[in-house]
């Protein structure tokens, strides 16, 4: 493509800023405030709290999943906002939406500091060279400590090597959930103003090439039941106008034709129809079916390709597969292969930090991603949409290196009370984590940081609240890949499995509560290879859960006392998912979590384990 004038030219109209931060540091509640000072929301109006969060897993958690989109408007400037997810296993949000931002607000409690995912994010800004502006958020805490947060906020961007303009970063206090920025910590604000004032001066305007043509990277993908498939972007170069004639261009380099049959833009958190769109805004285009995350639309005339979208690799991987179990069928409405299939390559096609591969088995599927919460969700909203599959054990993935084997590490931060620092230690030297630092301030808390391999880390988190009895905090992010740090069991207990298909009778669940923690209630179906509890035992244990009282015409004292069963531990997916051993699977319907051995049947486990030996 060739241009008259290569000088970049400034929208001055637009700014695109991301609102980037650890988990449960405020992000979508400064939003919520923004909107109501910049008139979005009119006064008076209800509407819910943590607006941006409209997925019904993100409500019920009190976390943002996916990136999204909204816009605000300050003093005759449009400010679009992406508020980006905190949690590290959604780090392919986060670098996405970065893609259509020029600067982003780094959110810090002005209690907790900066933790390990508030590192990743600002890790991800300061790389793709963004503008930051600083927001010790929350200072209204008690145990609030802005001053010092903020010193460690710099020794944060020096720790990831920032350049000198970097290092110079603008700073707020605020108080999100009231709506209240201000330039000192001590000072008595009483809205936003300074925070928007700022984002205008210090946030870079969007630059684009006067005499380009229309070129846009496409950063996100919705659906629309009246429009179809929706390409979500910012302009780079050009205009587009509705009912244009454009090419996309994918990763093969081959321009398909498409033609806009709608074009919006963000107003508030909806979006508006719009005949033209402007350099630097970001926009969403309807009328193109084959479009990926990473495609560039452009000009039919001038096609060329803007870089594409680059995320890290996946380092942990599950199988997924039909359900074959003997209720196979019951509680789903999608429960072939096929419809399996198409569910999980959609969805690589939303997400740029998943990804699918197909096995020697037309009903397997290996489904790569950046960690077991990020795959433990996608598995929720299959389950919420209708679907039915058994999912495996997580792996990690290794990789080799010169010869050597490598797996993927994390360094792992845990606050915990004083007296618990002995048991957490032992438990995560036995899976080969060592310490690399320790912080007692004689508080009665302790701060210890080690390096674990992520594969230990599988299943230890319902673990770790337990030995803190739900007083520690766990926080972790991922460190590269290293050598190899060899075997260590997984799990000290065995499972026990029922050995034929029926109901399950209390008299038979009172029987076998003496060899361990049971899962089920009387009266819940169970078939052959379903695990109904944990066995005290390193090895499996098959029982019988059917098994009713033999009756006679004989009575006696005592003989016919009710039975009375110890509560059963609560069926999580999370759980489920780290519980299982190698051999195990985990049955997901849209009513049921069920643990089952991948052979059901008794006699083909004893001959499997035969062969292996």
């Amino acid at each position: 493509m060739s241009d008259k004038n290569n000088t970049p030219i400034l929208n001055a109209n637009i700014r695109n800023v991301a609102i980037i931060a650890h988990v449960d540091h405020g992000k979508t509640t400064l939003v919520d405030a923004m909107f109501r000072q910049s008139g979005q929301i009119r006064e008076g109006a209800t509407v819910n709290e943590r607006l941006m969060d409209n997925m019904d897993l993100e409500r019920e958690r009190g976390i943002t999943i996916a990136a999204k989109n909204c816009s605000v408007h300050w003093k005759g400037v449009k400010i679009n906002i992406i508020d980006t997810p905190g949690h590290a296993d959604f780090g392919g949000e986060v670098e996405r939406a970065l893609s259509m931002a020029d600067g982003a607000l780094l959110l810090v409690d002005a209690s907790e500091g900066p933790l390990p995912q508030t590192r990743f994010v600002l890790e991800k800004t300061l790389a793709a060279g963004l503008k930051v502006i600083v927001v010790i958020n929350k200072i209204d805490r008690k145990d609030a400590r802005a001053d010092q947060v903020l010193d460690q906020v710099y020794d944060l961007f020096i720790d990831l090597d920032a350049n000198e303009d970097q290092l110079d970063f603008p700073y707020l206090f605020a108080i999100g959930r009231d709506g209240i920025a201000q330039a000192k910590a001590g000072d008595h604000g009483t809205d936003l103003t300074p925070l928007f004032d700022m984002i205008l001066e210090k946030i870079p305007a969007p630059g684009h090439l006067p005499d380009a043509s229309f070129q846009m990277l496409v950063s996100d993908l919705g659906y629309s039941d009246y429009l179809g498939r929706l390409a979500v972007g910012r302009v780079a170069n050009g205009q587009a106008h509705n009912k244009d004639t454009l090419v996309c261009v994918g990763v093969d380099g081959v321009p398909r034709p498409l033609k806009v049959a709608c074009l919006q833009t963000y107003e508030g958190p909806a979006l508006q129809e719009v005949p033209a769109a402007d350099p630097g805004d970001i926009v969403v285009l309807a009328g193109i079916e084959e479009v990926r995350i990473g495609d560039t639309i452009c000009t039919k005339g001038s096609a060329s390709a803007l870089p594409r979208i680059r995320v890290d690799e996946p380092t942990v991987g599950m199988r997924f597969t039909v359900n074959t179990s003997p209720f196979a069928g019951r509680e789903g409405r999608f429960s072939q292969s096929r419809n399996l299939r198409e569910r999980l390559f959609k969805e690589t096609l939303r997400n740029v930090a998943i990804q699918v591969e197909e096995t020697d088995s037309r009903e397997v599927f290996l489904v790569k991603g950046r960690g077991e919460f990020q795959l433990a969700i996608l598995i929720e909203t299959m389950r919420r949409e209708g679907f039915e599959l058994a999912v495996g054990r997580p792996e990690v993935i290794y990789k080799e290196k010169n010869g050597v084997k490598t797996e993927p590490m994390e360094q792992l931060f845990v606050d915990c009370d004083e007296r618990f620092m002995g048991v957490v230690t032992e438990k995560l030297s036995g899976r080969k984590g060592l310490m690399t630092n320790m912080i007692n301030h004689g508080s009665g808390r302790v701060r210890i940081e080690f390096s674990i391999p992520s594969r230990g880390l599988i299943g230890y988190r319902d673990e770790f609240l337990t030995d803190t009895k739900g007083t520690g905090l766990l926080n972790t992010y991922f460190a590269g890949y290293d050598t190899y740090r060899g075997e260590f069991p997984s799990r000290f207990s065995g499972s026990i499995v029922s050995d034929r298909q029926g109901n399950s009778v209390a008299y038979a669940l009172f029987n076998l509560e003496p060899r361990g923690q049971l899962f089920i209630v009387p009266g819940v179906p169970v078939y052959e290879g379903m695990i109904f509890g944990e066995h005290n035992r390193a090895t499996d244990l098959n029982a019988n859960p059917c098994k009713e009282k033999k009756l006679t015409n004989m009575r006696a004292t005592g003989h016919d006392e009710n039975v009375i069963l110890a509560p059963v531990k609560a069926m999580t997916l999370e759980w489920a998912i780290h519980f299982i051993r190698e051999d195990e699977m985990v049955e997901v319907t849209p009513q049921s979590i069920r643990l089952r051995k991948t052979i059901l049947s008794a006699q083909h486990r004893y001959r499997s384990r035969g062969e292996k030996a």
